[in-house]
């Protein structure tokens, strides 16, 4: 694929989000949980004899059951999706390190580009006048650089951003590689690990030549209205507002009734776009996820005619049923209008502190 052929994709990207809003897919997990495999399932002929258990890893999928992912992707496609996100969440050498498969993240991350890109590319074929796109993603990893794992010794890391940097700069080659429109560092819940993953993606642009729309979504973490990291999300903002994303919002942990305030946060302090793909409410007992669509729809919407909002979706427990619903509920309702940031000093620890002229 040529960066001209990218570009024009891009572009029409950018138009699109002017002038209505667009709908991301669902909770790619959700979707294959229901096809309950075993770990043979997940194995496939390539990995038979792999030395340790697989299940779990759903990134793999992408390499042992190419099928299932591809008719995840056109499940959602079909819903209404303007973007489906690669199947690449824990593809980083760092989280594939569970599976000892850190040598595979590259491949993992290009075939799963490659999977969405068909995907939304023969859809766009069927619908010339809606086109649709790959967002590329790049799941937090499971480590944090700015916590320490070990309550007794404060200082202690398990990952440096050099490690992050690095492992992020890897995933996001395979993503571009595979054909992505944008890349979307998502579920950030330590905001240097965004950091470093912003770094690295940086890097790779730089040495590829071209860049790529960037949208990074954070995740607050409970109703403290906090990050894991600790900090608000005005002060999200603040911290990675440098990186000029072509959207900036939130997504998991909560459900949309829980996540709102914070949204409307967003909305108020970011001159960009606004994200949000909210869970299907919180998870119940058995870890599930009982909110229907209309319910998630009817917030979604509401969020919509208020004006908060310019790209809308499903996290966690969200169906095809759920981003139909969504498409829907934002049919015809005008995007957000970004507002105008007067110039002046904000810094942000856990909170923001502003000093404008």
């Amino acid at each position: 694929m040529s960066w001209a052929e990218r570009a024009e994709r891009i572009a029409k990207l950018d138009a699109s989000a002017k002038a209505r809003i667009l709908v991301l897919d669902g909770a790619m997990g959700t979707m294959i949980q229901q096809h309950d495999l075993d770990e043979a399932g997940y194995r496939g002929e390539r990995f038979a004899a792999w030395n340790q258990d697989v299940k779990g890893n759903n990134d793999l999928l992408s390499l042992t059951r190419p099928d299932i992912i591809g008719d995840i992707h056109n499940a959602f496609l079909d819903a209404g999706a303007d973007i489906v996100e690669t199947n690449s969440f824990s593809a980083t050498t760092i989280a594939q390190a569970d599976y000892a498969m850190e040598s595979l993240a590259r491949e993992l991350n290009v075939e799963s580009a490659r999977i969405a890109r068909a995907a939304a590319d023969a859809k766009t074929e069927e619908t010339p006048d809606k086109p649709r796109w790959v967002a590329g993603a790049i799941g937090p990893t499971n480590r944090t650089a700015s916590i320490s794992p070990d309550v007794n010794d404060p200082a202690k890391r398990n990952v440096g951003f050099d490690d992050l940097r690095i492992a992020y700069r890897e995933a996001a080659e395979g993503l571009i590689e595979g054909g992505v429109d944008v890349i979307l560092i998502e579920t950030i819940f330590d905001t240097l690990n965004a950091k470093a993953a912003a770094f690295g993606v940086e890097e790779a642009f730089d040495a590829m030549g071209e860049r790529l729309p960037v949208i990074l979504s954070g995740t607050i973490t409970d109703k403290s209205g906090r990050t894991l990291s600790g900090q608000t999300a005005d002060a999200f903002w603040i911290s990675i507002q440098h990186v000029r994303p072509f959207a900036v919002g939130l997504n998991c942990a909560l459900g949309a009734d829980e996540m709102r305030a914070h949204v409307e946060t967003l909305s108020r302090v970011a001159d960009t776009r606004i994200s949000v793909y909210p869970n299907a409410g919180l998870p119940n007992a058995f870890g599930g996820y009982d909110e229907t669509p209309a319910e998630t729809s009817g917030h979604l919407g509401a969020w919509a005619r208020e004006g908060l909002v310019n790209i809308v979706g499903g996290c966690c427990g969200t169906t095809p049923d759920h981003i139909a619903a969504i498409a829907r509920s934002v049919d015809g309702v005008a995007p957000r209008t970004p507002p105008r940031i007067e110039p002046g000093l904000r810094l942000s620890g856990l909170e923001t502190f502003a000093l404008v002229a």
